[in-house]
């Protein structure tokens, strides 16, 4: 199945079918880099918020609407009264003979009550810029999704080189020990024949904790690797598909520093995000000035009661239709605050997004240039580890002829298996780099990927630790040669 990708340059609502619903099954065979980015797609959990706060954004669309159109209220009540009256009187009439006395009178009733009003805005300036900073804001929060999914992309990538990265250091950190190894056996079978000093055999000794404590340091990142995948993901994976030799080291294309800065500017998610921020905030200044213009309604009402009191049923309706105007005289100063609240609002916002683009601006030079310098890097590792090879061979050559001792030998060996280490640590720096200008650059997104996939060997690396340690490409580092014999 191809996957949807943002495009940040197209119309705003499109950019939505990168929203991915399938689900993908953790297959058998090793994972490659594409799987496991629709595995992150489906599964990743900042990305499921990001889009949750996006429909979430949407909807408080449709609520600011709701105000622009007729609203329906219906009311009723239905109840018992009950009315006690009490009443006496201490006067009698004069020269009637009339006693003074006492009256009272206890009335029991129920009645219903229905009332029905619909209103329609006519103006309500504060309501239709409320809708207009909505529109905005759906716009804004587009551009934040589109950056998180951009950002989970490189952190899958990123996480998946590391792994393939742990494990070529851990091999030649394998390789490592058991050269060292094997070197300090021989200088105990030496040291006990009288053949060298003992100060050789420390020598060695020390040489090798340190290369099996790089071992160590190595499995365990190479651990803590498999694991930052899984939490991208959800996902275990036992094996993934490792890089091949012949993936092509070049300069990115197109080779212009000022191309990528450009599309930084425009394309650049979280860029146009804080530019979006700006109509946000200028929306919020006009809601703020539109606090002191005048509403008109337009209203109808029907009212209907009946009731039954004094056992007499009696029903009353009535009926109303109208404009209604409101204008706010004083607020208490409130208006003018929410003015100025708004204006400074706006003035952040600015500044926001110029320092945004500075920072994409000078992120995209630094790594154009990090990008371009792997290039030269990954060809001068590569001959490093030609160099110290031959330096080693040469080393051990004088080792055995007795113009070179074995510190000299072990530097060799060590110098030799950092230049594999560095050669694999400047591999992995180039495609993550080179991702990495993608996303600054706005165009990281599933293509990108599916073309740094397609230079996958599928040769599988798994999570299992090596038990014997080493590689047939290192067996030839392994022999240092023999010791040089006393005269």
């Amino acid at each position: 199945m191809r996957l949807a990708h943002w495009a940040i340059n197209a119309p705003l609502r499109p950019l939505l079918v990168a929203v991915f619903a399938a689900s993908f099954v953790l297959p058998a065979q090793a994972a490659d880099l594409i799987t496991i980015t629709r595995d992150a797609l489906d599964n990743n959990a900042e990305l499921a918020s990001a889009r949750a706060e996006y429909l979430g954004v949407e909807a408080g669309g449709d609520v600011a609407r709701g105000g622009l159109l007729p609203q329906v209220n219906a009311s009723g009540t239905v109840a018992h009264n009950q009315q006690y009256e009490s009443q006496s009187s201490s006067r009698a009439g004069a020269g009637t003979g009339v006693e003074a006395g006492a009256g009272s009178s206890d009335d029991r009733y129920n009645t219903v009550s229905l009332s029905l009003e619909a209103t329609q805005a006519l103006y309500d300036e504060v309501t239709r810029r409320e809708v207009t900073q909505a529109e905005r804001q759906i716009d804004q929060q587009v551009y934040l999704l589109a950056a998180t999914e951009q950002q989970l992309l490189i952190d899958v990538a990123s996480a998946y080189f590391d792994i393939l990265r742990a494990h070529e250091v851990l091999e030649a950190r394998f390789a490592q020990e058991r050269a060292i190894g094997r070197q300090l056996e021989q200088a105990r079978e030496q040291f006990e024949v009288g053949l060298i000093a003992i100060t050789e055999v420390e020598e060695a000794r020390a040489t090798f904790d340190q290369s099996r404590a790089d071992r160590i340091a190595a499995e365990s990142n190479l651990q803590v690797a498999f694991e930052a995948l899984e939490q991208l993901t959800g996902q275990r994976y036992a094996n993934i598909e490792a890089l091949g030799d012949g993936m092509p080291i070049a300069l990115p294309e197109p080779s212009s520093r000022d191309y990528w800065v450009e599309q930084a500017i425009e394309r650049n998610p979280q860029v146009l995000a804080q530019q979006a921020g700006i109509e946000v905030a200028r929306s919020g200044a006009e809601i703020a000035r539109a606090g002191r213009l005048p509403t008109l309604n337009a209203f109808g009402n029907y009212q209907f009661s009946d009731n039954d009191i004094d056992g007499i049923t009696g029903q009353d309706s009535s009926s109303q239709i109208g404009l209604r105007a409101n204008l706010s005289i004083y607020t208490g100063g409130s208006t003018s605050a929410s003015i100025r609240q708004g204006t400074y609002q706006l003035e952040s916002s600015q500044y926001d997004f110029e320092s945004q683009r500075r920072s994409s601006i000078q992120q995209v030079r630094s790594l154009y240039t990090q990008v371009s310098n792997d290039v030269e890097t990954v060809e001068a590792r590569e001959q490093a580890i030609v160099s110290n090879r031959s330096a080693l061979e040469a080393t051990r050559a004088g080792y055995e002829v007795g113009t070179r001792n074995i510190v000299d030998v072990l530097n060799a060996e060590q110098n030799l298996y950092n230049a594999i280490a560095n050669y694999a640590e400047a591999r992995y720096d180039y495609v993550v780099n080179l991702l990495s200008l993608r996303q600054q650059a706005g165009r990281l997104d599933v293509d990108a990927i599916e073309e740094v996939n397609a230079w996958l060997t599928g040769e599988e690396v798994n999570f299992t630790l090596p038990e014997g340690g080493g590689n047939d490409r290192y067996e030839r580092a392994l022999d240092i040669g023999a010791p040089p014999q006393p005269e």
